[in-house]
């Protein structure tokens, strides 16, 4: 009987770490929810490099389904299967699925294929070869070829401590939906250069004039990769900046502004109460089943 109750509450132990370490991944759903990540300080902005290569080398169809141009299995830029062993992700349900992940720089074929700007970047984007994308194929073979669909995209990086290199951070992992990808795809490489304007005010940026002309001027014809870094990580700063400004200063502007932040702010207050309202329900369901399995055991004892 003790046996069997240790063995119930062991069980029990590892399905609570389990879920909580699920249920803590924040899902991002658009370039005004990328604004809300720390890049540069608890996230590589290096990670935006590599997002936005990924994003334009997956084919996404008119019904917004996400198909693999590459086979993983062979190593393509680098990219390997991922067995969450550490139980980071949703455990894999049944067929024939896995997770695979992508951006090991030290890998010579990820070094060889990736483009120069993700193997080689400007210096303020380096990331110290810690960042990484997951995601979760899902292979259907109809004879004369392998569709692979992919249905999970994650960004996620190593822990920082040398002890523990080679597992994930959960802390610092975010589950990338397909409308913000293809959000991401308007700002592919080779654009034309005139369309930073339509950019800029398409996706509610400050940039004037003059950093438009600076950013055409630094980046050449990664231009709208630079105006979307420009609009992840200077744009949060400048409006960062901006809030600590006196309510009657530059009254007209401020207002401006704040209408343009509303829709992204209420997403991001939805966002979070979503979470913790699952979080919270998640929990109380596991503890539910806890009590179900105690008793059960209980009366099993009994009955003998």
């Amino acid at each position: 009987m003790m046996r069997m109750s240790r063995r119930v509450t062991s069980c029990c132990v590892a399905l609570f770490l389990a879920f909580t370490s699920v249920s803590a991944i924040q899902r991002l759903n658009s370039i005004n929810d990328l604004k809300r990540i720390d890049f540069g300080h608890t996230v590589p902005k290096h990670s935006l490099l590599l997002l936005h290569w990924f994003a334009n080398i997956i084919d996404i169809d008119s019904n917004n389904v996400i198909w693999l141009t590459f086979n993983p299995n062979n190593e393509d830029y680098g990219s390997h299967h991922y067995g969450n062993y550490d139980n980071l992700l949703d455990p894999l349900p049944y067929g024939n699925i896995r997770y695979y992940t992508v951006d090991n720089l030290n890998q010579a074929t990820s070094s060889a294929q990736l483009p120069n700007y993700v193997v080689h970047p400007r210096g303020e984007y380096e990331g110290r070869n810690r960042d990484r994308i997951i995601f979760r194929v899902r292979e259907q073979n109809t004879g004369w070829q392998t569709l692979r669909r992919i249905d999970r995209v994650y960004i996620t990086q190593h822990y920082e401590a040398s002890g523990i290199q080679g597992t994930y951070d959960p802390d610092q992992t975010y589950e990338i939906t397909t409308n913000l990808l293809i959000q991401i795809r308007e700002f592919s490489v080779g654009q034309n250069l005139w369309s930073l304007e339509h950019l800029r005010d398409r996706f509610g940026s400050n940039a004037n004039d003059f950093q438009l002309r600076d950013i055409r001027n630094t980046w050449g014809n990664l231009a709208c990769l630079g105006l979307l870094l420009f609009i992840v990580i200077q744009d949060r700063y400048n409006r960062n900046q901006h809030s600590y400004r006196p309510q009657h200063e530059a009254r007209g502007n401020s207002q401006l502004h704040s209408f343009d932040n509303f829709p992204a702010t209420r997403q991001s207050h939805w966002n979070t109460d979503t979470s913790d309202t699952c979080t919270i329900v998640g929990l109380i369901l596991l503890i539910v089943m806890i009590l179900v399995i105690f008793g059960a055991v209980s009366s099993g004892g009994r009955i003998r």
